[in-house]
């Protein structure tokens, strides 16, 4: 068995390299940097969440400076990357569409059967799109019978709609208000795109190497997670061939016991030097995803509180991970009011972490560049559990 053994140290490093956060523009500058971060990752998770800017969109300034939102749109456009639900929701490169027909596929032969009304409806539905083009929900009338129970309660055409896109005879492109808006795949795929279904193997095989390279050292269980409809374990079964190939590697962190871990021959013998650079990161970070992965390798505990109870929050709704180097050394609750064009940060709490006054100030720096990012021209800092921190960093604001 191709067994490493490194240290808690080294997998950090090897995380945040994966992850893209080693340095900053780590994969370059420009529209260009965004479709090699896409492509590296192979797939940056999309929350509708507007506190702050979307996710998708922050995940992305994080790592390429200067980010304009309007790229995805133009890479999108332009059939580089495209729209799909895994998981969650995500962009991914389209040179892996195939692998998007196994997902596909599962969700058609997952659900429960279809009434005659609903399979009528779905064909009026794409007979529609390929006779005026594109459309909207709100381009279909109001088809529901009964008053709406709730949120996900839908009209029966977004279902149709919905059903479509899931099974691959829609895809999904975005207005700059963040609606979808569906069209017949054939219109957005690519001529030169490979639209040949893998074998249940070779996508596992696909989930865990891209799997792998986007966060550098997992468990299997992380491995597998954007893939939980693939049947017997397969994932597993397959990174186990893998290892016993030498096409991944089996991971020991020094000292410490865990679950067994994985990573790609890339990083066994490469240099990774952090630049203690300060980023801000989305809840819906690639890196901060897994709860466990973050407390068993940065011993930092982390949750969103936009889903606890209000009274039991302890640093507020839409808390943001502030990493330094390879140190979390904050979480900052924040909100963009983008009317007074204000950034609102009602909670900064530090970690107990000492910080020199040349981290302070790229704390400062990092905080200015994201208030510039959600079109805000100044910060406002409610609370702090750090008056020294908090003081100097109103100081240099």
């Amino acid at each position: 068995m191709n067994q490493f053994v490194i240290t808690k140290q080294q997998a950090r490093k090897i995380i945040l390299h994966a992850a893209g956060l080693s340095k900053p523009a780590q994969f370059g500058k420009g529209r260009e940097a965004v479709y090699k971060l896409i492509d590296h990752l192979g797939f940056v998770q999309i929350d509708t969440n507007y506190v702050v800017e979307r996710a998708h969109h922050h995940s992305i300034a994080a790592r390429v400076p200067d980010y304009k939102p309007e790229w995805l749109g133009e890479l999108q456009a332009d059939g580089r990357i495209f729209e799909f639900f895994t998981s969650d929701a995500g962009y991914l490169p389209m040179h892996n569409f195939r692998y998007s027909l196994n997902v596909k596929q599962a969700f058609s032969a997952g659900r429960k059967p279809l009434t005659q009304p609903e399979i009528n409806l779905m064909n009026k539905v794409l007979d529609r799109i390929a006779r005026e083009g594109p459309l909207m929900v709100k381009d279909f009338e109001n088809d529901r019978q009964e008053p709406s129970a709730g949120w996900w309660d839908w009209r029966p055409s977004k279902v149709a709609l919905e059903r479509l896109y899931l099974d691959g005879k829609l895809m999904v492109t975005r207005t700059k208000e963040f609606l979808k808006v569906y069209d017949l795949s054939r219109n957005l795929i690519p001529d030169d795109v490979d639209t040949t279904l893998p074998t249940p193997e070779e996508f596992a095989r696909h989930v865990i190497q891209r799997e792998l390279k986007a966060l550098g050292i997992a468990y299997a269980k992380e491995v597998a997670w954007r893939s939980r409809h693939l049947k017997n374990n397969l994932v597993k079964k397959e990174l186990e061939k893998l290892v016993e190939e030498g096409e991944v590697y089996s991971v020991q962190i020094e000292g410490v016991k865990t679950a067994p871990l994985y990573m790609l021959p890339a990083y066994k013998n490469k240099k990774i030097q952090l630049s203690d650079d300060v980023f801000i990161l989305s809840p819906f970070d690639v890196l901060n995803v897994f709860r466990h992965r973050l407390r068993d390798f940065f011993d930092f505990e982390y949750q969103i509180e936009c889903f606890v109870p209000e009274p039991k929050r302890k640093y507020g709704y839409f808390s943001l991970p502030v990493l330094a180097g390879d140190t979390f050394v904050a979480r900052m609750d924040s909100k963009a009011d983008r009317k007074q064009r204000v950034l609102i940060i009602h909670n900064l709490h530090f970690e107990p972490v000492e910080l020199s006054k040349p981290m302070i100030a790229k704390i400062i720096d990092a905080i200015q560049a994201f208030a510039k990012f959600n079109q805000c021209l100044d910060v406002v800092i409610k609370k702090s559990n750090n008056r020294q921190y908090l003081k100097a960093i109103k100081e240099g604001l």
